[in-house]
């Protein structure tokens, strides 16, 4: 885990802890699907130069906790996270337009909460503590 980001104008530590759900909370996040949106969410993350601290991909809801630039804003890490996962999962899979007419994988509303009076390990704890409340084959851990 990185202290600092820096680039030519800026020193920063923004993190967030984002969390979002499928549509109507369905549990469809399971086995290939599962293991497809974590790598799905990952290469995003990759792509736009965002640290992945510590996430869970469970069964309905995803949790993540990242680390991201001051030229980014958490809307925008979103739309990217939620749109091109959605995308790329209904592609792949055809059961899943089925079941979410319209396209929309993801439930519109998403959480978030900036990492400041609280430290880092307690959120990491917090995110440990959801991935053993439930069945730990139902949860796929991101880093």
């Amino acid at each position: 885990m990185s202290e600092q980001m820096v680039n030519g104008h800026a020193v920063s530590r923004l993190t967030v802890h984002i969390v979002w759900s499928t549509k109507y909370r369905y549990s469809v996040l399971r086995g290939d699907i599962q293991k497809d949106c974590r790598k799905i969410l990952i290469q995003i993350c990759d792509l736009e130069g965002i640290n992945i601290l510590k996430g869970v991909v469970s069964k309905d809801p995803v949790h993540i906790h990242i680390e991201y630039r001051p030229s980014q804003n958490i809307s925008t890490i979103v739309k990217k996270l939620k749109g091109h996962s959605s995308r790329k999962l209904q592609e792949k899979f055809p059961e899943l337009r089925n079941r979410y007419w319209g396209r929309h994988f993801w439930a519109i509303v998403f959480r978030c909460w900036s990492i400041g009076n609280i430290t880092d390990k307690m959120v990491n704890e917090y995110l440990e503590h959801h991935r053993k409340s439930t069945n730990d084959n139902d949860n796929f851990i991101l880093e």
